[in-house]
């Protein structure tokens, strides 16, 4: 099916990944956004007072007035949770409780729709624990160790894969999941390497690695998820399916990113190694091979365009702040 003439409810709207896909869909679609804006990438885009998007203040820990904003949708994306290392280590019982609750929340309200075309959940990467070397959808994922804080965010977000499920296979809501592998790019929010590396060497600050910097991830641009997402509502194959997203071939350490972040912002910033006080994952790349399979999902920008892209946004921004950059 073409994503057009939908009336498409997205939990977590506001977020940096959902604003971007509203962004995609609005126009052909109408769509509502309901969030609490504790993070807001919304504001100040072409989606602020657009009149296909309505905007709906709310916490899906509260599943009345979640069912009472979801009615008459006929597709629903849920991106809202709790999020980021530092976020997620202060607030582990709110973690737990959003992405759990919040979920079977969602899920709940979905179900209760006249028509549900599409339920697109957004788990994460983070299910494949400390080391992931292109592990497939159907590989071990791993919990962490218990008491850990940093796990609670991977244990809830698998948890909720796990109910997605259950609701696809006992209900027949047609349901999706999708694991984000480090997105970045222009209007990201919040506590994101690359966020912060950006938003520090355009000041000329210190760019600050915790540990020695050998740690692998592969960094994919926004629109590249974008994509994936909009295959995920359009394609019938991917009903009751979970994929991986990512961008292998943006596979760099941490201190690479860093360097390359420095190079180009034409920056001076300094790159400074501090202690590592958290648990962290070593080792992060996907294996896309379902995704290109099954959506025909490839993604397109290269790590240094995509830098390019997001260094021109923040310059841009803090510039229109009457800010140097």
């Amino acid at each position: 099916m073409l994503i057009e003439g939908r009336r498409i409810f997205v939990t977590g709207g506001a977020g940096f990944i959902a604003t971007h896909l509203i962004d995609r869909l609005v126009g052909a679609n109408t769509v509502t956004v309901f969030d609490s804006f504790r993070h807001d990438a919304l504001s100040g885009t072409r989606l602020d007072g657009h009149p296909c998007v309505t905007v709906v203040r709310g916490d899906v820990l509260d599943a009345e007035a979640l069912r009472r904003a979801a009615a008459g949708h006929d597709v629903f994306v849920h991106a809202a949770a709790i999020a980021g290392v530092d976020t997620v280590i202060d607030n582990t019982v709110a973690t737990m409780k959003t992405n759990m609750l919040g979920t079977a929340n969602a899920l709940e309200a979905a179900a209760r729709l006249d028509h549900c075309e599409r339920f697109v959940n957004f788990s994460t990467s983070e299910v494949f624990g400390t080391h992931t070397y292109k592990s497939g959808e159907d590989g071990l994922t791993h919990m962490g160790a218990v008491g850990e804080a940093r796990w609670t965010y991977a244990v809830s977000k698998l948890a909720g894969e796990h109910l997605c499920h259950a609701y696809h296979k006992e209900h027949g809501l047609p349901t999706v999941t999708v694991r984000p592998f480090n997105i970045y790019g222009p209007g990201q929010v919040g506590e994101g390497a690359i966020h912060v590396f950006m938003t520090r060497a355009l000041r000329g600050l210190p760019l600050q690695i915790h540990g020695d910097g050998d740690q692998i991830r592969s960094w994919c641009f926004i629109d590249d998820i974008v994509d994936a997402l909009v295959l995920c509502l359009e394609r019938p194959e991917a009903v009751g399916q979970c994929f991986n997203v990512g961008n292998p071939k943006g596979t760099v350490t941490v201190y690479g990113l860093a360097l390359a972040v420095v190079r180009v912002c034409g920056s001076q910033s300094p790159i400074e190694f501090v202690p590592k006080t958290y648990v962290d994952v070593e080792l992060r790349i996907p294996n896309i091979d379902k995704a290109r399979r099954v959506l025909g999902y490839e993604p397109q920008v290269h790590l240094e365009e995509g830098l390019r892209r997001t260094a021109a946004w923040y310059r841009d921004q803090m510039q229109d702040a009457g800010e140097e950059a």
